[in-house]
């Protein structure tokens, strides 16, 4: 089996995605790998506690890598902690990386890019999919997520904290993909078919941010052709376990 790293962010892109890859009997897994703000302890641009990241890890049965990032790292200081990572999994016997995206060009030359450098190979289980019919997949299968983070631009503050599902769906205005593929929203999945058992959590407060917008929002899950000026609510998961 081809030896592979799984580029995690705890949603639900890329959970249906290890979903599939698990499937598919194609890879075998060694590693989660996400990035994850030092400073705070909770997932970049997510703001998802480590302590529920690593609830995940240990209900899929899969060890968690993270690239430990600065408040507000710069391309240059992100860039670094995640070759540094990739090299650390590279000498340890993965050949590839898979990644949950699915249909941002731009993320996946970035990708391709560099990691095709260090000779790891990219794979998109999901590409090109149609998003409508992957985010109906991801309910029919049995996965459950919250909504964590919006994009004002896009959704106001009664989207954050509620479930993925037909309603949540039926809401969403035109022009917002149903998968939130264009960092409208992002999501915590806490209870799929790759994990042993489903992650307790309550709803925490709905929290404000804005963000100085950098000269690029590549961050290794998320990318945007030009520097965002709005502002996110996120809301605050807490594990009740």
């Amino acid at each position: 089996m081809i030896q592979a790293y799984m580029n995690w962010s705890g949603g639900k892109d890329s959970a249906l995605c290890l979903y599939q890859s698990l499937q598919s009997k194609k890879y075998n897994i060694t590693h989660l790998l996400t990035s994850v703000n030092a400073a705070h302890d909770r997932i970049s641009m997510h703001g998802v506690r480590r302590s529920l990241l690593n609830a995940q890890a240990d209900a899929i049965g899969i060890p968690l890598q993270t690239i430990e990032l600065p408040e507000q790292p710069d391309m240059a200081e992100y860039e670094q902690n995640m070759m540094d990572k990739v090299s650390e999994l590279k000498n340890s016997g993965c050949t590839h990386a898979i990644f949950g995206d699915i249909f941002l060009e731009d993320l996946r030359k970035y990708r391709e890019q560099k990691l095709n450098a260090t000779d790891i190979q990219c794979v998109f289980p999901l590409w090109k999919i149609d998003t409508a019919v992957l985010v109906k997949e991801f309910i029919a299968l049995g996965f459950k997520s919250i909504i964590v983070c919006v994009n004002e631009k896009y959704l106001d503050k009664s989207f954050c904290g509620r479930v993925i599902d037909e309603s949540f769906l039926s809401d969403l205005p035109a022009n917002v993909d149903p998968c939130g593929e264009n960092g409208e929203f992002h999501s915590y999945v806490f209870e799929a078919p790759v994990f042993s058992r489903p992650i307790s959590i309550s709803k925490g407060e709905i929290v404000y941010k804005k963000y100085e917008a950098p000269k690029s929002t590549n961050d290794g899950y998320h990318s945007s052709t030009e520097p965002s000026a709005y502002g996110f609510y996120f809301c605050d998961l807490l594990p009740a376990f």
